[in-house]
């Protein structure tokens, strides 16, 4: 292969259907879908690189992510790393900073962490550059394929992330959230299936504890039913969560109380009742925050195939309407409030973040 190769990622599967779409757009180009067997690869080689890489990122929507290499070698460790160095010399400032981000394809004496760690070391100490591995300037990507590993080198700009400096995660708020739902009862499979995906909305979420709220007498076996499914949830989604998480994760208790007592019980907490008997989410955006950021317990309650009690919303912080004129399904109620309540948070945490930074400096 020659140096400026193209190396493009698709989904598992389609790496026919991109090589097919790519060759259209330039019919002299060489595609080789899946070299030497590995999947979700496609690699090119093409007269004008440049012009071609710009199209398939353009309109290639198979391609999750296409690169050119600008230096190529053997897959050794020590060869990629003096490889590397030499290849982006120039390109990365000392004022900038870069992250170093291998894929491995093929069986080798080393792993994709020592080849970072050796082409990070190198690039750092030749560049003057810093390590950045959360928001870099530049990323040296280095992509190994059997025998050979080609070097790439492209903005961190472009790269896709679950938090940005525009995010930050909520746990915080939502670890002191109390969802407090009516239990959906009806036959054994419909209860415990309803049961299933409310406890993985609120195990999806991590919020601080699910209370199921009972209104006087219910059928013992219908609620069991409803609780069994509700675990279920939650063991299914807490296990997903733990497998693919790099933290702690925090398992959501279940309680059960009767919602009456529960309300005198918590008077003086914030309690935010989600019915279409309320004002819209839209025009209460500041008297939500406030007491979302009021460090006390936040019980959201929400209904069922009743919903909750009017003699409730005397005693509630909030009665919140969520999309009006639409009703929410049971199975989506929880956690459309819990969105609903998340996305008036963010700017608040985003502000928190900044006077933080700016208090350090």
């Amino acid at each position: 292969m020659a140096v400026g190769v193209i190396v493009a990622k698709t989904l598992l599967g389609m790496e026919k259907l991109a090589a097919a779409r790519i060759k259209e757009l330039c019919p002299e180009a060489k595609v080789q879908a899946s070299p030497q067997g590995f999947a979700g690869l496609v690699l090119v080689e093409a007269p004008n690189e440049d012009e071609l890489l710009k199209r398939i990122n353009e309109e290639v929507v198979e391609v999750e992510r296409a690169v050119k290499s600008i230096a190529e070698c053997r897959a050794d460790l020590r060869e990629i790393a003096s490889t590397a160095v030499e290849a982006v010399k120039g390109l990365i400032g000392p004022d900038e900073t870069f992250a170093v981000r291998t894929t491995r394809r093929g069986r080798h004496g080393f792993t994709s962490i020592d080849v970072n760690v050796a082409v990070g070391a190198l690039v750092k100490e030749a560049t003057g550059a810093s390590v950045n591995l959360d928001r870099p300037d530049k990323v040296v990507a280095i992509e190994i394929i059997g025998d050979r590993a080609y070097v790439a080198l492209y903005p961190g700009s472009e790269e896709y992330r679950k938090l940005g400096p525009q995010k930050r995660p909520i746990l915080r708020v939502l670890r002191r959230m109390s969802v407090v739902q009516l239990p959906y009862l009806g036959d054994e499979e419909a209860t415990r299936t309803m049961g299933v995906r409310i406890g993985r909305a609120v195990q999806t979420f991590e919020v601080g504890e699910l209370v199921i709220a009972i209104m006087g007498s219910v059928d013992a076996k219908q609620l069991r039913d409803f609780i069994d499914g509700v675990y279920e949830g939650i063991r299914t989604r807490y296990e997903i969560q733990r497998r693919v998480y790099g933290r702690e994760v925090h398992k959501v208790p279940v309680l059960v109380q009767d919602l009456f007592q529960l309300v005198r019980e918590r008077s003086g907490e914030v309690m935010i009742v989600f019915e279409p008997e309320g004002d819209y989410v839209g025009s209460m955006s500041e008297r939500l925050r406030s007491l979302l950021l009021s460090g006390k317990r936040v019980n959201v309650l929400v209904g069922s195939r009743e919903g909750i009690p009017k003699g409730v919303f005397r005693f509630a912080s909030a009665v919140v309407d969520l999309c009006p004129g639409v009703t929410i399904a049971t199975d989506f109620a929880a956690s459309s409030a819990i969105i609903a309540l998340a996305s008036l948070l963010q700017p608040e945490v985003e502000g928190s973040e900044s006077r933080r930074a700016t208090n350090k400096e």
